[in-house]
């Protein structure tokens, strides 16, 4: 076999398994850096023995037997609590009955998910934890897709994998009780990751590239073990709904186009159906959440596709349901914007009017939404210069000439 075909099945093996090993390893050793760092061995040393040996027929089993020998041998050569040896003991006879057995070994990923999501863990590290611990990103990669230090971003995590350490956090899914304040957090997390790739509509940022296609997976890994958990449906809905229309964010000169311009025939309609297929299942939980009205609008939205019309009253209305209960920024911001093509620019400048001006001194989709309804409104020089704040706050040259394009038309 060729080192390259042999690399390739490694990077495959490490995107489909890294995940579930590090979990595997993590939960039982109770030391997530150094069940990371086994791994990481494991990797390396595959990387040299298999092109010469061949791959093993259990790659997986392959990797956990030597992940398992690295904890060990570690734990022999560092200062470690009573009992700590033994507990990897335990855990490397455990991982050999299954790899003899051929037994399935537990899929931890979800406990790991939590445990990063711990009230004691600083909400700041939260995500860049999950990214690293249940994805294998690496630290500097993280770094970059949150615009952090690459060394600032190491010494954060490595505060947090030390925290898990302690005897603070427990390596458990949490009860029932305490599954709300953890959940919220896991999919807050999801959702700043998908967010971030999100912004990058060229993707060529390559420090965001790949969060998105990441944390879709993170969320369809969330639904498979709580498969009727509303709001986590209700954010693999979201995520699906918008990443259906990538390929419509974009004209083919290179130019952003809004929502409302977009060529439903480039939308992906799979991603579409599957999305419906989630918030129905949520449905039926009967607990609507803000991750359920979220997708709901971007639902209506997808409906034109089929109706070549929005239905602007409908979606005004699902965002007042998310003001009442997630008031951020964003979704006031997305309430005016609906309530003016439902009703009117007036109406909808009377909503942006009582957001504090603090709060959107520097939210660029707020003064682009302004000019845009001075605009229709036919105060045009007012409008220009609303745009002329909207474009120093935005970031991506598309979206900055699409803003540049309009106000030029005032």
């Amino acid at each position: 076999m060729s080192d390259r075909q042999a690399h390739q099945i490694i990077e495959q093996t490490a995107r489909e398994s890294y995940g579930r090993l590090v979990a595997f390893l993590a939960v039982r050793s109770r030391d997530l850096a150094a069940a990371e760092d086994a791994l990481a061995d494991a990797f390396l040393s595959a990387l040299v023995k298999w092109p010469a040996s061949g791959v093993p027929d259990k790659p997986e089993a392959w990797l956990l037997t030597a992940a398992r020998r690295r904890l060990i041998d570690g734990s022999r050569h560092a200062r470690v609590q009573a009992g700590a040896e033994h507990a990897l003991i335990s855990l490397a006879e455990d991982a050999r009955h299954r790899v003899e057995n051929e037994m399935p070994f537990p899929d931890e990923r979800l406990k790991m998910l939590f445990i990063c999501a711990h009230p004691e863990i600083d909400p700041a590290v939260r995500t860049p934890l999950m990214l690293q611990s249940v994805l294998g990103l690496d630290a500097a990669r993280i770094a970059s897709a949150f615009i952090v230090k690459p060394a600032t971003m190491g010494q954060r995590l490595t505060r947090a994998k030390a925290k898990i350490k302690s005897d603070e956090i427990r390596f458990d899914l949490p009860g029932e009780d305490e599954w709300p304040e953890r959940l919220g957090a896991v999919l807050e997390a999801v959702y700043g990751a998908y967010g971030s790739g999100w912004e990058d509509i060229a993707g060529v940022d390559s420090r965001r590239k790949g969060l998105t296609e990441e944390a879709i997976f993170l969320g369809r890994l969330i639904v498979r073990f709580m498969p009727g958990e509303p709001e986590a449906l209700g954010l693999l809905a979201l995520m699906l709904h918008c990443e259906a229309r990538r390929n419509a964010r974009r004209d083919e000169a290179g130019g952003y186009v809004p929502i409302s311009d977009q060529d439903h025939s480039r939308w992906s309609f799979g991603m579409i159906e599957e999305a419906e297929h989630c918030l129905r299942t949520a449905a039926n939980g009967k607990r609507i959440g803000r991750f359920q009205l979220e997708a709901a609008i971007q639902s209506v939205h997808a409906q034109r596709a089929w109706t070549n019309r929005t239905e602007w009253g409908e979606i005004a209305l699902l965002y007042e349901g998310l003001v009442s209960i997630a008031p951020t920024i964003g979704a006031t911001v997305g309430r005016a914007a609906a309530v003016a093509e439902a009703f009117g620019a007036e109406a909808g400048k009377s909503l942006l009017d009582i957001i504090p001006a603090e709060a959107v001194k520097s939210y660029q989709p707020y003064w682009a939404l302004r000019a845009h309804l001075f605009k229709r409104m036919k105060r045009y020089e007012e409008a220009r210069a609303f745009y002329g704040r909207a474009i120093g706050l935005c970031m991506d040259p598309s979206i900055r000439a699409f803003l540049e394009k309009q106000s030029n038309e005032c």
